[in-house]
Parts: C-alpha cells; structure tokens; sequence
C-alpha cells in the first residue's frame, strides 16, 4: 500500500534530516568501534526503519517498491553499516514470510520484524555453495513431525545478533541442483545452533557477520515457510525475494555514490593548488560529471524498473541489470572520489576512504556482477526463443 504524496514527502524529509543529523555524525565511531550504539538502534526503530517494506497490518510502513527505494536513496548516504542493520528485516529476512508465509507464520514473526524487536538473518550461503545455491549440503532430514538440520552456512548477515534465520537445507537429497530445497524459520535460540567468531572484514564496520552451525536442530515441519505444502520449495521463496533485494541494494549504490560526489566536489572547491581551487581544473572537472551521469543513469534506470514492479510487471531482468550496473557504477565513483582528493583520499580521517572499501562488497552479495550478467543473457536467450 503506498503511501499519499504528503505522507511520503514529509518521510523522505525527516529521514534525510536523521541521516545528516544523526547517522553520518556517528559514522567514524560505529567504524572504530565497530558497533552501531545502542542508543541510535532505538533511534532508527522509532524512526520504522526496521519495516519500510513489511505491510501497515502487521505494523509496518508499507511502502511500495518506488517508495521503498526513494527511501534507500537517502539511507545510503550513510555508512552501509546503517543501512545493513535494517536491510534484512526489509528485505530477505521478512520477504519469503510476506510472500509465501501462512497467516500464522506472518502473524507470529512479522510485527517482532517490523517493530525492530526482533532481528532477521537470511542463512544461505554454505563453504562450498555461494553463487551456486544449488549446491548446498544443508541437511533437514526428516524425524516425525519435525527435521533435523545439519550443516555450516557462511558469511551470514547479522547472524551475530539475530533473533529469526530463513535458513535453506535440502530436505530431499535425490533432487538435483535448487530442486529438492526447503526454507525454514529458525529461532536462534533453538537448540543445535552455535555462532562462530565475527569475520573480520575489509569494511563495513559495525554490520557483522558470521558462521551459522547446525547441529542437529530439531525444527517443526510446520517452519517451512508457506508450511508442510511448500516442502522442496524453498529456493524458488528465494527468487520470488531477489527483485526487490536487487532494486533495493541498486538504491543504496546510488545513495552511496551521491554522498561520494558531493564530499568530493566539497573538497575540489575547497583544495588549491596552483593558486585556484582543483575544482577548475578540467580533468578534476571530468572525473565529477562522470560520476554525476553515472550515478543519475543508475537512479533512473532503478526508479523506471521499480515502478513497472508496483505495476506488477516482471522485472527479473531489469533489477538484475540494476544491480550490476549500480554496484559496479558506486566502485568507479569511490575511485574517482579517492583520486580527487589526492593524498588525504587515502587517510582514515576522510570518508571516502571507508566508502571506497564499503561500497566493495555490493558488487558480490545478493548475487555477485557475474552472476547478475549470466541472469541477464540468459533471459534474453529465453525471451527470444519464445
């Protein structure tokens, strides 16, 4: 349900005024300390952070997807950190239960989700199954009426403070690839389940991740999201969540980007060299309206797409061309960002120094740029052949 045009005006306006009032002032000691306080979570829970997307009835905001993004426009003007704390709870995390969960399962978890009383962790990614999900060794064998899940996932975020894993197990080990795989709502206090040490990553700092082992967790058949009927469905909940987890992450690439431009042409204004500001230089010129036209071509190109979403169009192809453009777009504006500031881009105490290794990792999760231009081609194949 979308929002009315002054509702959705004065939200975009108090979210900004949070984000440069609030978040980005908070950015250098989330990454020093690597925690975002406790004070600005309670903060980013009154503001509803925690359930732009979920619907208004279990407690949500309920924003439509072209709402959903003009919000992540501005969210990702502040460390990815920020925005990683609530992106589960919107996206992969409570996306499966609003699509394919039953009136139970959407009662029992959704309101905790939206409210930010509960933390939501998406639990795919294995050792040896990334881009290829299809390959997981998960296990949920069968014992009565409930399984029993068996194996190691990887990378999870948010694992180290979730409340609720989606977690992917195959429950019919004869099926090939993504047939035979089911998705289970797993409280983290289940018993069999242990955490491993946070990785220790190249950025952003203050979203953590970490091993998810099952040893052994007794859950109930009727945890299967959408319930026992939707045994051996699981990967395909996944791909019904992938086209606004795709047009969602483009966004925040874009809110990067611009936050990027404008801390770069703040900084070109004020440098001199050679007894005139750099931002008159023609090649410091160039490397600016490059990233302006870049990063204008990546929002128009999500806001059209996600449009034709909320229309009820499938735009599988077009998120996947939005995401790969947008995450590869973000990494060339952050090179130019730290290339016009010279020396000082390569210090700590800038902040283009950080995003320049945030903004790295969208080119790899929620489906990594080549997986994005296999998606693409192999859609357009499809298309043509029928």
């Amino acid at each position: 349900m979308a929002l009315d045009t002054d509702t959705l005006s004065q939200f975009l306006d108090a979210l900004d005024r949070f984000v440069k009032e609030r978040l980005i002032p908070y950015e250098d000691r989330v990454a020093d300390e690597d925690v975002i306080p406790p004070m600005l979570v309670d903060e980013i829970r009154t503001m509803g952070l925690f359930g732009m997307s979920i619907p208004e009835d279990f407690g949500g905001l309920g924003l439509s997807m072209i709402e959903e993004v003009q919000a992540a426009f501005v969210l990702g003007q502040a460390s990815p950190a920020f925005r990683s704390l609530v992106g589960t709870n919107n996206g992969i995390g409570s996306q499966g239960i609003i699509i394919d969960g039953t009136d139970e399962q959407k009662a029992q978890y959704l309101p905790a989700l939206a409210s930010g009383d509960m933390i939501a962790s998406f639990a795919l990614t294995e050792p040896d199954a990334g881009s290829d999900a299809g390959s997981l060794r998960t296990t949920a064998r069968r014992d009565g009426n409930d399984f029993l899940l068996n194996g190691t996932k990887r990378y999870i975020t948010n694992a180290p403070r979730a409340d609720l894993f989606t977690v992917f197990a195959r429950t019919n080990p004869e099926a090939e690839g993504s047939a035979g795989v089911s998705a289970f709502l797993v409280e983290a206090g289940t018993p069999g389940i242990t955490l491993g040490q946070p990785d220790r990553k190249m950025g952003q700092k203050g979203s953590h991740t970490c091993d998810v082992i099952l040893d052994n967790v007794r859950v109930p058949a009727s945890n299967i999201i959408g319930g026992p009927d939707r045994l051996n469905k699981g990967f395909k909940t996944a791909m019904k969540v992938l086209d606004r987890g795709r047009l969602h992450i483009s966004a925040v690439c874009v809110g990067a980007a611009e936050r990027l431009i404008r801390d770069s042409l703040s900084y070109a204004i004020e440098r001199k060299q050679f007894g005139e500001p750099i931002a008159e230089k023609q090649l410091i010129q160039a490397m600016l309206a490059d990233s302006r036209a870049e990063a204008f071509a990546a929002r128009c190109m999500i806001e059209e797409t996600a449009r034709r979403k909320d229309a009820g169009q499938n735009v599988s192809t077009d998120a996947a061309c939005c995401k790969m453009f947008a995450s590869e777009m973000v990494g060339r504006v952050a090179d130019r960002a730290v290339q016009i500031h010279g020396g000082a881009g390569y210090m700590a105490e800038y902040a283009v120094e950080r995003f320049y290794r945030d903004v790295r990792l969208f080119r790899i999760y929620e489906g990594t740029t080549q997986i994005q231009q296999i998606l693409i081609a192999r859609n357009m194949i499809r298309t043509a052949a029928a």
